[in-house]
Parts: structure tokens; sequence; C-alpha cells
């Protein structure tokens, strides 16, 4: 099938983006070409890990296909709106649609300023984009829905943070980049036309099903409450943090978006934060659930004037809205309760007392010995229990009194059956923050990237236990702890 380049977002309004050129950069080097998300989208091959792809992908030469956007959307950021944000520091190149009539956005993240920069110099430090790179396509390979990195270049020039950092340039790539942001910044043009032109437009973008419906942006609106309930209970099953969830970083797609200053916990602790940012815990790992109700509150916002029929109704619009906004927390712990269980062999009975108990206990245990998330579940599908209960050091009798009566709770199963589904869902390889830290020093410091490339290849098969990446399943020694992320902007 040929390539299809297109630009139906761009073309609904000029109030929604703005052209917008990147700028050249002196001398682009490959860091990274995604081959597998080439052939997916459909690239063709000049564009692949080519001269001209180089080129491409540092913003230096643009095929007619690549009309660059900096798209417009306001936020909530830690709960204070800001009318307007926007791209300041990304170029929406094109739109693709791929074999399977699925439809992307390809966009540069770090391609020079654009007019919602703000000040900044909409430039990005090799850092951000390595991390980003790496944490997204990790995230893809643990099935959790996400943006995903295409391409990173070096850009050959120095990016002035709190040091003189190197530049670099990812090129992300998105079903689309409609954020609840977008949404609130549509909201205030105060044109009733264009916000339902927007709603119209996600839900034949992202949910055709909604249009059949009765109240098709009441069914658009439950869709996406769906979509998030469904992705931010992922992230508590995996220990992922994301660290800045303002409305503008949350898409109505359900995708995770903007890798910042996110982070996987290691030791259990529900009230575990990393970002730097944020100082008082908003977003820490136990308020992720109840900050997606709250975005989502600001999304049904957005579509009160278009709940009814007349405009007379607003409190029945509210009535309408609210009910479906507390519908968040039951339909998340039914998916957070699955995924859970899932994870101890339970997903077939997911919500009986039994699961739940075990469930918490094992939190419990692991919440007082600082247990690692990810090596407990992992270490439970082993064939025995040693490598599980060394890590319950502190209390081992406990540890072993709990890995009995879960092994009870299973004995109308064959356990070995029930551990191999187990070890499908519970990682053994993770983004650890120490490993990715080192990655990146690799690369700011001496221009390195081998430390980066074998990261890839053992975040490719998360699943796996491989010796040759053994090194990368471990938590970070005391002396290793990377307590602080930041958002690199």
């Amino acid at each position: 099938m040929l390539f299809q380049p297109e630009q139906s977002y761009t073309k609904l309004s000029p109030l929604l983006a703005s052209p917008c050129a990147p700028s050249p950069v002196a001398e682009p080097q490959w860091i990274a070409f995604n081959q597998a998300l080439a052939n997916q989208l459909e690239i063709p091959s000049a564009y692949h890990a080519t001269e001209q792809g180089l080129q491409l992908y540092a913003g230096n030469q643009l095929p007619d296909w690549a009309q660059p956007h900096a798209l417009a959307y306001a936020g909530h950021q830690f709960a204070n709106f800001v009318p307007q944000l926007g791209d300041g520091r990304a170029l929406l190149l094109t739109e693709v649609v791929n074999a399977n009539q699925q439809r992307f956005d390809i966009q540069l993240k770090g391609a020079g300023r654009t007019p919602y920069s703000r000040g900044g110099d909409g430039r990005s430090a090799i850092g951000p984009v390595l991390r980003e790179y790496l944490v997204s396509e990790a995230m893809h390979a643990l099935n959790i829905p996400t943006t995903r990195a295409l391409a990173a270049v070096a850009t050959g020039e120095v990016v002035q943070r709190e040091s003189a950092q190197p530049g670099a340039i990812l090129t992300r790539v998105a079903s689309s980049h409609l954020r609840v942001g977008t949404a609130q910044y549509v909201l205030g043009l105060k044109r009733y036309d264009l916000l339902k032109q927007f709603a119209d437009y996600v839900i034949q973008r992202h949910y055709p099903s909604a249009a059949e419906a009765a109240n098709p942006y009441l069914d658009l609106l439950n869709q996406v409450i769906d979509k998030q309930a469904q992705l931010i209970a992922k992230w508590m099953s995996v220990g992922f943090i994301h660290g800045v969830m303002n409305t503008d970083n949350m898409t109505l797609s359900g995708e995770t978006i903007d890798y910042g200053p996110c982070a996987f916990m290691e030791a259990y602790n529900p009230a575990q934060k990393f970002s730097y940012i944020d100082r008082r815990g908003r977003y820490a790992y136990q308020n992720q659930p109840p900050i997606a109700m709250w975005n989502l509150a600001r999304y049904a916002e957005t579509l009160l004037p278009l709940l009814t029929e007349t405009d007379n109704d607003t409190e029945q619009a509210i009535q309408v809205a609210t009910a479906a906004i507390e519908g968040f927390e039951s339909v998340y712990h039914g998916y957070y309760e699955q995924a859970m269980a899932t994870k101890i062999g339970h997903g077939h009975k997911a919500s009986e007392p039994v699961t739940q108990q075990l469930l918490e206990r094992l939190l419990h245990l692991m919440q007082q010995q600082q247990v690692d998330f990810t090596l407990a579940f992992r270490y439970l599908g082993d064939t025995d229990s040693s490598r599980f209960i060394e890590l319950f050091s502190q209390d081992t009798t406990s540890a072993k009194n709990w890995y009995q009566d879960w092994l009870a709770s299973h004995n109308d199963s064959k356990l070995t059956v029930v551990k191999q589904a187990m070890n499908q869902v519970n990682p053994a390889v993770i983004p650890r923050n120490h490993r990715l830290e080192e990655v990146i020093q690799a690369a700011q410091n001496s221009g390195n990237l081998r430390p980066f490339n074998r990261f890839v290849q053992a975040l490719q098969q998360p699943f796996e236990e491989r010796q040759e990446f053994a090194e990368f399943m471990q938590p970070a020694k005391p002396s290793e702890q990377v307590t602080t992320t930041f958002c690199g902007t």
C-alpha cells in the first residue's frame, strides 16, 4: 500500500495549530532508528536509517508531505489553569494511515522555537530524548498504551540547561496528540461550532462507535473514561509513576504521553514520588487514579455544551456528566483488581475475597520490608520459593506463611501453567532509574551510546530472563539510587 501522509487535524481550523518550520541544526548524527515501527507505519525506505532520513528527523530537510505545525492546547498544571500552552518544542510533521487504516501522528520533539515556546529555546537535551525513547519503547513492550519513538538524532549543538548539554531531537509517534488540554483550549475559544467540530473529530478518529449512540458526546465521555481507567490500572500494576499528570499530559486516545520526570517504583511505597517539581506529592503513585478522575472531570466540563439539546439544560448536562465521572472509580477498580489478581495467578477470580486478601497481605509485607515491587511479583512465578522468600529477609516467616497460603489458594490448578501465565504479565526487566541515569551520563559525558543500545535490547523482551542482561533486573544499590527526576525542559 502506498504511503499516505495526511493533515486532517490541522485543517480543522487555523485556531488549533500554527504552521511553523523546524530550526535547522548544525551537525546531525544518528542516535537510534526504530526499524520495526517504521515498517508498521509504512514509511518509505528513503526515510529510514539513511542520510535523507537523518536530515528529515533533524528537521533540516523536509519532504513535501511534511507540513509542520505546532498544536495549541491549554492545561491545568498542578491544578492551576493556563489558557494557552501549546507545543513549545514540538512540531507535528504529518499524519499517516497504514494498510490497516490506522492513523498516526509523526512529531519532532526538540526541533526549535514555536509560537508557543513562551521564552524557551524549543530544544531538547540528549538526556530527555534518551529517557523518552527508552521508557516509551519499554512501555510498548510491556503492552501499555503509549506514544512511541521512531528516531533519535543528536544535533551537534549545545543546549543550555543547568549546565551545557548536547542537544538531540526525538521523533515521536502517537495515535494522536489530542489531549484533555486540547479540549480545554477549544472550550476557551467560546466557539460552539468549533467545540462541536472538535468533539466530532475525536469521535471520528478514536471512538467511531460513539457516532451511533443516542447521545454521542456522552458516549464519547464514557469511552474516554474507560480508556483512561484501563491505562492507569496498567500503570499501577507495573509500578509506573508518570510524575506530571497535568491535563495537557493526558491524551484523549488513552495513550501514555510525555515521559519527563517519570520513573518506575522499586521498593514498594504507595506514597512514592520522584519528580523534582512535585513538591507536595500531587502525582505520587497512589494519587494517580484520583488525579486521572480529576482530569477527566475537566474534560467533561468541555463537553457540557454538547451534552444536551438546548441551552437551558445546563443543570441536566452537569448531572449527566457528573454521573459519568463518578463512575470512573468503579470502572478503574475493576481493571486494577483484574490486573493485580492476574499478577498472582488469580485472574479468573479477581473479585473473590481470598484474592483481595492475598494481595492486601502481600503489598503490606512488601511495604513493611521495602521489597522491590517488580521482583516480588516476578519471583513469585519461579519454580520454587527461594528467590521470592529471600526478598523478605527482615521477616522470612511472614513471607513463608503468605507463600503457603498462596499455594493453597491454587489447589485446584496446575501450578506450572499458572506460573507460566504470571511470567507473561510480571516483567523481569523495567527501565530502572539508575540504569537510565547511567545511559544518559555515558551519552552526555563522552558520546558513548553503547549503554543506550544495550538497554534498548534488554527492554525489548521484558518478560524474558536473559543471562546476558541479568544486571538490568536488579534494583539500585544504596549508592546508585536516583531519588529525584526532572522534566528536562
